[in-house]
């Protein structure tokens, strides 16, 4: 989260804003207004995005509109998180901002920097919309970033000459940090110069590789800490690779490659995804409980494709886990569509064939299989 993403800045040496205080109640962030005696931010603290656009984060002059705006912001729902917390801490006076990130990129297989003169926005958009304000560069990890390097990137982003030098050793430092990490982002949204000529991180996302959390027992101790979806945080407690997404129709394959083509053509045929569920090798009749479970957990879900290529698993075995999976759960609303291919996929077919279930459809492919649970989760919404 943004304060945590803060603290571990301040560790790094990166500049940033004064140091707030979290809040879980009207009366703490109130009371941390008061102490602080001076016009504060109230911001939500949840992992993901768009807070300012969803009304969670507020600027107040005094303790009385800390309070009112923490009754605000505490309790909302932002693209699928419930504040349970806010920041509160000192305003900063802002004269401009910009954006500045490092991340891994899948593409290149290695670190990337992106900057912007334009920060507090969508950096999408902007990509988008003016492609040449954006500026992408990358580093090889072997190289590394030095300060030389560091102003020529933000000198062709257009950020002003007075504020260069400054950005450029914030840079160096925000580069450095990441690899000490191991993370896969560090993002500055937006990086400000103050009406007093300082340049800090105004705000934080850290991303942190979980496969490198054994190196970082402190980072792995916060992110243990319930910060999770909680769909997404009972998945990892039952070994499942699960992610929450926006849509309605929920998606359930083996193998990550697989899981991913499933969700690009569930959005072809102009649905969206309600989630990335990888079921793994095994498809027993307890991990496909334990799966559609989670799956049909999100409200929001009108329907399940299931798409699975036998290899490993065999689909008369997927078959029977299903229909037992099935008997566990009992009546559901949802409609499943099953597509099997690969081992035994005719004899998988046969058994849902032949069991006449209410609540299976099968598909031949994994197109009609995607159109169809489109089709079935509009006649459901």
């Amino acid at each position: 989260m943004e304060y945590q993403g803060k603290e571990l800045f301040r560790e790094l040496d990166i500049p940033t804003t004064p140091r707030g205080e979290i809040a879980t109640t009207v009366a703490e962030a109130e009371n941390s207004a008061a102490s602080f005696g001076v016009p504060v931010m109230v911001k939500a603290q949840v992992l993901t995005g768009g807070r300012g656009k969803a009304g969670g984060v507020k600027y107040c002059n005094d303790p009385d509109e800390a309070r009112a705006r923490a009754a605000d912001i505490l309790g909302l729902d932002i693209s699928g998180h419930t504040v349970e917390k806010v920041l509160v801490e000192p305003a900063s006076d802002l004269d401009e901002e910009y954006y500045l990130s490092v991340l891994y990129d899948r593409t290149s297989k290695g670190y990337k920097i992106i900057a912007c003169v334009e920060g507090g926005v969508e950096i999408e958009e902007v990509n988008r919309t003016e492609p040449e304000k954006v500026i992408k560069e990358d580093i090889d990890p072997t190289v590394g970033l030095d300060l030389d390097r560091a102003k020529d990137i933000l000198t062709r982003a257009s950020l002003p000459d007075d504020v260069v030098d400054d950005a450029a050793q914030l840079l160096v430092k925000l580069y450095d940090g990441f690899v000490k990490s191991d993370a896969t982002l560090f993002e500055v949204n937006p990086l400000v110069k103050t009406t007093d000529g300082r340049v800090i991180a105004l705000d934080s996302k850290v991303s942190i590789d979980s496969n490198a959390l054994f190196r970082h027992p402190d980072l792995a101790e916060q992110a243990e800490g319930g910060a999770d979806d909680p769909l997404e945080a009972k998945a990892k407690e039952q070994g499942l690779q699960y992610v929450k997404l926006d849509g309605d129709v929920g998606v359930l394959g083996n193998g990550a490659g697989l899981v991913m083509a499933t969700l690009d053509v569930v959005n072809q045929a102009g649905g969206e995804p309600a989630n990335f569920l990888d079921v793994g090798g095994g498809a027993d009749a307890e991990k496909m409980t334990q799966s559609l479970s989670l799956v049909l957990s999100d409200s929001r879900v009108r329907s399940v494709l299931i798409n699975i290529f036998g290899g490993i698993t065999r689909g008369d075995e997927v078959a029977r886990g299903m229909l037992a999976a099935l008997e566990n759960l009992g009546d559901i609303p949802q409609k499943l569509v099953v597509r099997l291919d690969g081992t035994n996929a005719d004899e998988g077919r046969k058994i849902l064939d032949d069991a006449n279930h209410p609540s299976i459809v099968t598909a031949d492919t994994m197109v009609a299989g995607a159109e169809t649970a489109v089709g079935l989760a509009a006649d459901a919404g």
